[in-house]
């Protein structure tokens, strides 16, 4: 794949391990620290977030018509600047929950920011008969941090304090913007957009672009109802889990932790895959795969067989996810046109973080009133719907290139 590409993977990869160690520190933070309530750790978890996606709305067509390289350093060090607050802060006296907050809207504008700028460079660094095994690099890195990150910032939590692995996720976007930085090489200047004034069609280019398309459309509608079916469970099943179950806290973590093994099993296996069923194949398969096992959820019981059940439930969640996520990916960027990348990805981004956020606060009010297993049920019965926009997709949409296997020397074959 090249020496650049090799330090972009690495500048990845830091920030990836730098992201898990810190999972869930700022709720740690709000009960340890400032003995926040319930409401408010609700608050921070969710609005932060969700502020964060519609502050980046206008930074997507800014992106578009700028060189990705510098937006990338320039996110990184953004987020290294807003975490390094809070340790500072906490060491000062003077942290709260108000702070914590506006930090979370920084940090979520943006990762949502990065993210735009890094698939449209990575489009511009691999061939297109690599992306999909750049994508699967990249996939496999985030689930190995998942397996390793949050045991082992639990236990630096547990040893030197709250704000331990929010300081060591600021140093890894210091170093991912090193190891960015260290990519080099040139960079085509985008296209001038023709005035130097932000207009409200640049602001819909990227929603206008993926729903006039036959190929992002159902992606689209797929990935934005599975990912939050499927995350608006995780609240109810932890209240379940912990509460009228019994299960610990590191039994908990355990069974979640462990699943992510699969993650790596996905990821290695989407390539070949590919190779042999085909992108669209291998879509919608690992669409309907990963939508019949979280219904399962909600007839966990108390003890080992109840435990055994959830790592089983989420081992088939999380394998058959990372083979749909750099295939979808993959896809995605190849039916983008250069000049539209980073529209179209930060669209995509802010429309999926806040479907999640405002419908897991719903399913929230709903798991109070009817109960966390009819909540995570009904998440259930909903998911097995999800596939629906890609099967009815035809079969005579024009091969993708990543069905074109790379000719002996790396470059893409012509069809």
């Amino acid at each position: 794949m090249g020496r650049r590409f090799g330090w972009l993977w690495a500048a990845y990869a830091v920030s990836a391990f730098g992201t898990y160690l810190a999972f869930d520190a700022f709720s740690v933070i709000a009960v340890v620290a400032l003995h926040a309530g319930p409401a408010q750790v609700a608050l921070l978890a969710a609005t932060g977030p969700a502020v964060g996606a519609v502050a980046a709305v206008p930074l997507g067509p800014w992106v578009e018509f700028r060189q990705k390289r510098p937006v990338m350093m320039a996110m990184d060090l953004v987020r290294f600047g807003a975490l390094l607050t809070v340790p500072a802060a906490y060491a000062l006296g003077g942290l709260g929950l108000g702070q914590m907050l506006l930090v979370s809207v920084v940090v979520a504008a943006a990762d949502i920011t990065f993210g735009a700028a890094s698939g449209a460079f990575l489009k511009g660094l691999v061939p297109a008969g690599r992306l999909l095994t750049a994508n699967a690099r990249f996939e496999s890195t985030n689930w190995t941090a998942l397996v390793l990150g949050p045991p082992l910032g639990g236990a630096a939590i547990g040893l030197f304090g709250p704000v331990t692995t929010v300081t060591a996720n600021a140093v890894s976007f210091l170093l991912s913007a090193l190891g960015i930085r260290a990519v080099g090489g040139g960079e085509p200047r985008p296209a001038p957009r023709g005035t130097d004034r932000l207009r409200a069609a640049d602001l819909a280019e990227g929603w206008r672009h993926i729903l006039a398309s036959p190929a992002l459309r159902p992606l689209f509608l797929n990935n934005l109802a599975a990912n939050a079916l499927i995350m608006v469970a995780a609240p109810p099943l932890a209240v379940l889990m912990l509460g009228r179950l019994g299960f610990t806290p590191w039994q908990y973590g355990l069974a979640f932790a462990v699943p992510c093994l699969g993650g790596l099993l996905g990821a290695r296996l989407a390539r070949p895959l590919v190779a042999r069923y085909g992108q669209w194949r291998v879509l919608r398969a690992a669409s309907v795969l990963r939508a019949v096992w979280p219904f399962g959820l909600a007839f966990v019981g108390p003890g080992l067989p109840g435990l055994l059940l959830v790592m089983a439930l989420e081992l088939g969640v999380i394998t058959c996810s990372a083979v749909y996520s750099p295939v979808y990916a993959t896809r995605r960027l190849e039916h983008t046109p250069d000049d539209r990348v980073a529209r179209t990805l930060s669209a995509w981004s802010v429309t999926g973080k806040a479907t999640t956020a405002a419908m897991t606060a719903l399913w929230g009010v709903l798991a109070s009133l009817t109960g966390p297993r009819t909540a995570i049920a009904l998440a259930g019965i909903l998911l097995l719907a999800t596939p629906l926009p890609l099967l009815r997709r035809t079969a005579t949409a024009p091969p993708s290139p990543a069905t074109v296997p790379p000719s002996p020397d790396g470059s893409p074959q012509s069809r």
